[in-house]
């Protein structure tokens, strides 16, 4: 019966409707805030920070040079990048200041900054990142040779410009278990070199080299470079080899034909 009796009295304000509607339109996200109140706030912040983010398109860039293992074990190829540092009285002879080798996953099998025999002029900081600190604890470049030497011994070496790598290391590889990123004749554009930015910006769709180098970031491009491609790079290598045989083999049959009849005409 209070029910009954109270009701009436709020019936006058029926008329009012269209004005309490109004004040609700006009105040809308206020009152859709309240039941999820501070939840709410804090998703559409956390969004907007996504968003600002500046470093959020490098990261999802260069996700694709982000081992997908942990596996840290020496594999058939491993690929190397150097950084070097200026020597010699005008700082224009390089010399190495840090060497990198990764396995096929790309994760880091050897990292270590180098401190060359001579002393360093130039640290070249804006390309190769090293500073004056990074050498002060570094390997003895005998100690990062002979590490190296070790770990790329009977393996296929993968890299860009390795020659001027290997040579700043004072070592030598097996030309057949060399795959160079710089020479491989698809990523030649009009009989010409490229560099490896370009090559990782082409073929893999990712920026590197913005900047200081990260000898780590590069090794990885000429890894994923060389994987992506394997199978093509490997038949073309067998292919050559295959001609070759052959040529040494036809020269071969000459040269016993030739002294052949040199006999027959002897006797």
């Amino acid at each position: 019966m209070g029910n009954d009796s109270t009701n009436p009295k709020r019936l006058p304000l029926n008329p009012n409707w269209a004005q309490l509607q109004q004040k609700l339109q006009s105040h809308a996200p206020k009152p859709f805030k309240p039941p999820v109140d501070s939840d709410g706030k804090t998703q559409e912040s956390v969004l907007g920070k996504r968003k600002e983010r500046p470093d959020a398109e490098p990261t999802s860039q260069k996700s694709i040079l982000t081992p997908i293992t942990n596996d840290c074990s020496l594999t058939d190829a491993l690929a190397m990048d150097c950084e070097m540092v200026g020597v010699s009285s005008e700082g224009t002879k390089s010399a190495l200041g840090r060497v990198t080798l990764v396995n096929a996953w790309g994760n880091i099998v050897y990292d270590e900054y180098v401190r060359p025999v001579e002393h360093v002029v130039d640290f070249r900081t804006q390309i190769s990142g090293i500073r004056p600190c990074d050498l002060r604890k570094a390997k003895h470049f005998q100690t990062a040779q002979n590490k190296v030497a070790e770990l790329i011994k009977g393996r296929i070496l993968v890299g860009h410009a390795l020659r001027n790598d290997l040579k700043a290391l004072l070592l030598s590889h097996s030309k057949m278990d060399i795959r160079d990123t710089s020479e491989y004749r698809p990523f030649l554009k009009e009989g010409r070199k490229r560099a490896l930015r370009d090559l990782a910006s082409e073929f893999l769709g990712v920026k590197i080299q913005n900047g200081e180098h990260c000898p780590v970031e590069d090794a990885r491009a000429a890894m994923l470079l060389y994987q992506k491609n394997k199978r093509k790079w490997e038949k073309s290598i067998k292919e050559h080899l295959s001609l070759k045989k052959k040529k040494q083999n036809g020269k071969h049959k000459k040269k016993k034909k030739t002294t052949v009849n040199q006999t027959d005409v002897t006797s």
